[in-house]
Parts: structure tokens; sequence; C-alpha cells
């Protein structure tokens, strides 16, 4: 049982589930998007494939750096993307992108390890993933718009 280990959110975009996919598999775009307002992102390995490594350091707002280790569990193109966080909070973050008339549904999904980080995180995490899609839907309209 992982429900009390799990923060989920979920949301309708107006984008197909291949330029959403697009987002997280360019890493010029990701970054641009990646983790809650205000915060930016300098990569320092992105290697977007099955197993690939994805290192860089977070910035938040405050001048703070937050370093971040991941690996691409698992990559099913324009479907689900499947992230291991390898550092503190440590969890495994899956992303399932599902076409609907209205563009794609987006489901995010984090398991922690246990319900004590779960539970120690979800008050910043739960608002940050909102704000996570938000950056994202701004991202891909700017994108949409320019092309």
């Amino acid at each position: 049982m992982t429900e009390d280990r799990t923060l989920r959110t979920s949301r309708t975009l107006p984008f197909s589930p291949k330029e959403i996919y697009g987002a997280f598999a360019s890493a010029d775009l990701l970054a641009l998007w990646w983790g809650p307002e205000g915060f930016s992102n300098t990569f320092e390995i992105f290697e977007f494939t099955a197993g690939g490594r994805w290192k860089f350091m977070m910035h938040g707002p405050d001048g703070s750096n937050y370093p971040n280790e991941s690996f691409f569990e698992e990559l099913v193109p324009d479907t689900k993307i499947v992230i291991h966080h390898d550092c503190p909070p440590n969890f495994k973050l899956t992303v399932q992108l599902t076409p609907v008339s209205e563009g794609t549904h987006l489901t995010w999904e984090q398991v922690f390890e246990d319900a004590e980080t779960a539970k120690a995180v979800k008050q910043r995490a739960g608002p940050a993933n909102e704000q996570n899609i938000d950056r994202l839907t701004r991202v891909l309209s700017k994108s949409a718009n320019a092309a």
C-alpha cells in the first residue's frame, strides 16, 4: 500500500501528448519550467533515455542552490515518463499523458520512500507540483505562439 507515501495531481492541458512529452525530452525547454515559481535550473547531465542520468542544480529565488540527481527509469514516447529522484527527498515520479478531446490529461504522481517523508514534504511539494504544471503550460503556450 503506497497511498500514505503518494502525492498526486492531475490536470487537462490544451496540448497534445507529443508536445508535453517534448517539453520533458528537450533539456532547453525542461530547464525553463522545471520546479516551483521563481526557480531556475542549470543542467550538468541530461540523458533522456531509459536508464539515463539527470543531474542539475536548482536555483531558488533567494539565491539558494539545490543539487538534484535523478535517472529516467521508463520513457514511453508521448505516453509516460518515470523519473527516480535519487537524493533527499527520494521519490519516484510517474507522469502519465492521456489524449482527450481537449488536449491531454496529465497525471503527476510522486511516491516517496516512506510515509514520514511524504508527510514532511506534502505542504511544499503539493503546491510546488501545481506551480510546475503552471510553468509547463506557460512554456508550451509560448512555444505554440512562436510557431
